[in-house]
């Protein structure tokens, strides 16, 4: 694919722009460890929760999705769209709680929660464990996919052994270092908002595009469908009735388990991770509270269909996607459809834009990645065990560090899995196998006194090694049986997840509670609410949770309720289905009409 001068235009103003922010934010950064990694608690909602939205966004998600689309259908997406609820319940029940808790890392709650030895290592393992090991196959993967965009636009004709795909990729993780490690937070955030409007306009453009080019969207259906063998394409929710490409278990097991279930980032059940950065980084509750509101309906609402679009098109167009998302060869991957559709139908000017949309996906996801890395290893592990007595210059000069070191290591992680040839989606299915039975534990220490830190510590062990042991059992099992016969990730997801759930029940109850008096200043602070906490209030009667659970236990379910309704009604609209479009969208804004109506009701209480 041939660049013109527009397109370089378009591309050297997005990395000029990028590095002007960064600029700009230089010496804000620098005034202490909270705004470096916070901004000062002062970022408004709506930057708070667009920078969010523009971190899920990275470059590996358009081509995830489509190689979704291209093995199971529309209904693939399921894989995300399950994490909705648990979304929904960080918004209406969990924001207020973390900003109450003015923690500057999701992992910094586990000695605010718990005391003594035990919890003094959970928070340095989990801190070192994601920062390091999770925070690498992050970079990893979508560098893995950033490269795959190269290979299929400007780097078509690249000679076999070559690094040039890397070496430019090296570049884009230089300029994302630069900005990042100079600017803090307020640098991330702030072009985050930048780079979200900029991936958003190019999506949509390239959609239309690429519909358009098909021949509209009666004729998309139609060769999309021939093509993929079956009506299922376009399914929301699979026909089960027939031989359905995502079998009913496994819907089941998305829809019912994985909201709860499955830690995995920026779907962290209870909330957690760069998520919670930002509700920390809020100017309040009420900003923490509309700032996550604001990333849920944008991340399931406003992104999904400009994907779907070019997914379908890209189907249309190349039947051979299909047979690579089905026929188990790892050299293949139907992902690729994306940005071979960019080679193929971008014009000048679109094809700068569209490269943009790519880079700043992919430098979001990254600068993000580094920013929130780096508060671990300083917050967590450096100032709590290494130097607790050191001052805001000396943290400042350490968080630039460790932003590097993090930066290092997502590079070594990425050339491995370039190497190995990990594709996204095997990538995302192993983060989500490894995290499968700890969000049962991170939703309910918030509402039950009993669980106390080996609670956490047996959780993050037992899901580890029950998933590389009924991993090693699937691989004896299934090593002479066809792909077609193999049991899905999701039962083994649910498999891990129900086992770890019973070890780290027997764990709470063998082992000693949290002492009382740590529990009740928990309770004090954060003024959690639901009976879980009853032996505590008695011992901190003076602290007044708000009383609004239950309510906000409805909102969530109305929220979700929404966004599921939402999706198939703007697919509707899309494809000229008027009658559907207006059930689905009208039963959409009743939910929302009744949750605004609601919301004023779910104000915090003052603390007493």
């Amino acid at each position: 694919m041939e660049l013109h001068a527009i397109d370089w235009a378009i591309i050297l103003g997005f990395f000029a722009v990028s590095l002007g922010i960064g600029l700009y934010y230089k010496n804000k950064a620098s005034e202490s460890f909270v705004e470096y990694f916070a901004s000062g608690r002062s970022l408004p909602w709506w930057v708070a929760g667009t920078s969010m939205v523009a971190t899920t966004f990275a470059a590996d998600t358009p081509l995830a999705v489509t190689g979704l689309i291209a093995e199971h259908g529309l209904a693939g997406n399921w894989f995300w769209w399950a994490f909705a609820f648990g979304g929904m319940l960080t918004v209406f029940v969990f924001a207020k709680l973390w900003r109450r808790a003015e923690v500057l890392t999701d992992v910094e709650l586990i000695e605010l929660r718990y005391a003594g030895k035990p919890a003094a290592f959970l928070r340095g393992f989990r801190a070192i464990y994601v920062a390091v090991v999770v925070n690498s196959i992050v970079i990893g993967w979508v560098t893995q996919a950033m490269v795959q965009v190269l290979k299929q636009t400007v780097l078509t004709n690249l000679e076999p052994g070559s690094s040039l795909d890397f070496w430019l990729v090296a570049i884009l993780l230089v300029v994302t270092g630069v900005y990042s490690v100079i600017s803090g937070m307020w640098g991330v955030a702030i072009t985050d908002v930048v780079q979200f409007v900029l991936a958003m306009i190019g999506c949509i453009v390239f959609a239309v595009v690429a519909v358009d080019h098909v021949g509209g969207t009666d004729a998309l259906r139609e060769r999309a469908i021939q093509n993929f063998g079956g009506t299922q394409l376009f399914d929301f929710v699979p026909d089960f009735s027939q031989a359905a490409w995502m079998p009913l278990g496994v819907f089941l097991a998305l829809v019912l388990g994985q909201w709860w279930a499955t830690w995995y980032p920026g779907a962290e059940p209870g909330g957690g991770g760069y998520i919670v950065q930002r509700m920390a980084s809020c100017k309040d509750e009420r900003h923490a509270v509309k700032a996550t509101l604001l990333f849920q309906l944008a991340h399931y609402c406003l992104r999904p269909w400009p994907w779907i679009l070019v997914a379908f098109a890209a189907l249309a167009l190349h039947p051979e996607l299909r047979t690579w998302a089905t026929d188990g060869n790892d050299a293949t991957d139907a992902g690729t459809g994306f940005p071979m559709l960019i080679r193929e139908l971008a014009p000048t000017g679109l094809r700068g834009l569209l490269l943009v949309t790519f880079f700043a996906a992919y430098m979001s996801t990254i600068s993000t990645q580094m920013n929130w890395g780096a508060s671990y290893l300083v917050n967590d592990v450096w100032r709590r065990f290494a130097r607790p007595e050191a001052n805001d210059r000396d943290l400042v000069a350490a968080s630039k560090w460790a932003s590097a070191i993090v930066l290092l290591l997502g590079g070594i992680a990425s050339w491995i899995m370039i190497v190995q040839n990990v594709s996204v989606k095997d990538a995302w299915a192993l983060l989500a196998a490894l995290g499968a039975g700890l969000g049962a534990v991170f939703i309910l220490r918030w509402f039950w006194w009993r669980i106390n830190a080996w609670s956490e510590i047996v959780a993050m062990v037992g899901s580890v090694v029950l998933f590389s042991l009924v991993t090693a059992w699937r691989a004896a099992v299934e090593s002479d049986l066809p792909k077609a016969e193999h049991m899905p990730a999701q039962y083994t997801a649910l498999i891990v997840a129900t086992g770890t759930l019973v070890l780290w029940l027997v764990a709470t109850f063998v082992t000693r509670p949290e002492p009382k008096e740590h529990l009740a200043a928990f309770f004090r602070k954060v003024r959690p609410d639901g009976p879980g906490w009853g032996p505590i209030r008695a011992v901190a009667p003076e602290a007044k949770p708000d009383g609004t659970l239950g309510m906000s236990l409805f909102c969530a379910v109305l929220g979700t309720a929404a966004i599921w309704a939402t999706l198939p009604g703007i697919g509707a609209a899309i494809f000229g289905d008027w009658g559907k479009a207006t059930m689905c969208l009208l039963f959409a804004a009743i939910a929302i009409a009744i949750l605004l109506r609601l919301l004023p009701r779910l104000q915090p209480r003052a603390p007493q």
